[in-house]
C-alpha cells in the first residue's frame, strides 16, 4: 500500500481544491498546513499526521473527506460574512483536548467549561454541514449569554441521535456510538444516555473520547478487556482527524474517573489485602 508524505498530501489537496481560492502554507517544524481563504480573508489549520494515519488506512475516502469538510468549513465562513449569525441556529457542545487553543486566531478567548483532566468543553454554532466555535466577541451578536450558551448546549446534546454497533472481544462488550455528525464524543456530556447505558453494563464500565467522531463505551468484566481498551483507543487516537485523549474514563455514580488512576488504586488496595 503506497505510504504518503506530508509533501505529497499537500499535493493531493491542491489538485483537488481550487489553488486560486486558497493559499497553502506548510509549517514543516509542527507538520501542519495552513489554508487561507483570499475573498473573505479567513483561514484554518489542518493537522496533517492524522489525514495521513487515515489515508493509509482507507486511501482515496481519506482526501474526499478533507477535502469536503474544508469546503464545508469556509462555505459556512462566507455565508456568516454575508449573513451574520442566525441566533435560532442550534448550539451544541464540543468536546476537545484541553491542550486544544482556547482563543480564536483574532484572539477572543472561546467560550469554555472545565469537563476532566484531559478534556475541556467548548461550545459550537451549528451551521449545517460544519459548525463554528463560539467566542466572546459573538455573544453580543447572538444576544446570549455564557450560562445560556451552556444551557441550549446541554438540552442540544441530549436531542441527538445514541445508535451504536456493538462488538465483544474476548468477553467484554463495547459499545460504539459513531454517527459522524461531528458530535459523536459531544454525547459523553449525555448524562440521560450514560444512565441509560450504566443499567445495561454489567462489569465496570468505560467511556472513551480518542477522537471528535466517535464515543466508546466498555463493558469491561475481565483483566484482559482493559489491555483491548488501552490499544482500542490509541488506534482511534492515532487515525482520528481530531484526536481527543487516548485515555479512557471509568464511569461511576455520575463521575468520571481517568483508568491510570484507577488502576493504582486497585494495586493499593490489593496491597492493603495482603
Amino acid at each position: 500500500m503506497k505510504q504518503l508524505k506530508s509533501e505529497q498530501l499537500i499535493e493531493l489537496l491542491k489538485k483537488r481544491l481550487n489553488e486560486e481560492k486558497y493559499e497553502f502554507h506548510f509549517d514543516k517544524k509542527h507538520d501542519k498546513l495552513r489554508l487561507n481563504h483570499k475573498t473573505i480573508d479567513k483561514g484554518m489549520e489542518l493537522s496533517l499526521p492524522g489525514i495521513l494515519a487515515k489515508y493509509n488506512d482507507k486511501q482515496e475516502a481519506a482526501i474526499e473527506e478533507v477535502v469536503y469538510t474544508i469546503e464545508q468549513t469556509f462555505n459556512a465562513m462566507e455565508q456568516e460574512k454575508e449573513q451574520g449569525f442566525q441566533t435560532t441556529t442550534q448550539i451544541y457542545p464540543i468536546i476537545r483536548a484541553t491542550s486544544y487553543p482556547q482563543a480564536s486566531k483574532e484572539g477572543h478567548a472561546f467560550i469554555t467549561t472545565e469537563h476532566t483532566a484531559e478534556t475541556r468543553i467548548f461550545y459550537a454554532l451549528d451551521l449545517g454541514k460544519t459548525y463554528r466555535f463560539i467566542d466572546e466577541s459573538m455573544l453580543e451578536a447572538l444576544q446570549l449569554t455564557v450560562e445560556q450558551i451552556r444551557e441550549m448546549a446541554r438540552f442540544s446534546v441530549k436531542q441527538l441521535p445514541t445508535a451504536y454497533k456493538k462488538d465483544e472481544v474476548a468477553g467484554n462488550l463495547f459499545y460504539f456510538v459513531n454517527v459522524n455528525d461531528g458530535y459523536d464524543a459531544s454525547r459523553i456530556l449525555n448524562e440521560s444516555f450514560l444512565t441509560d447505558m450504566r443499567a445495561l453494563v454489567e462489569g465496570d464500565m468505560t467511556l472513551s473520547v480518542p477522537h471528535q467522531d466517535v464515543l466508546i463505551i466498555g463493558d469491561i468484566r475481565n483483566e484482559t478487556g482493559y489491555d483491548v481498551l488501552a490499544q482500542m483507543t490509541m488506534h482511534f487516537f492515532t487515525v482520528g482527524i481530531v484526536p481527543i485523549t487516548s485515555l479512557s474514563f471509568i464511569y461511576e455514580d455520575g463521575e468520571l474517573e481517568p483508568i491510570f488512576i484507577l488502576a493504582k488504586n486497585r494495586v493499593k488496595k490489593e496491597q492493603e489485602k495482603q
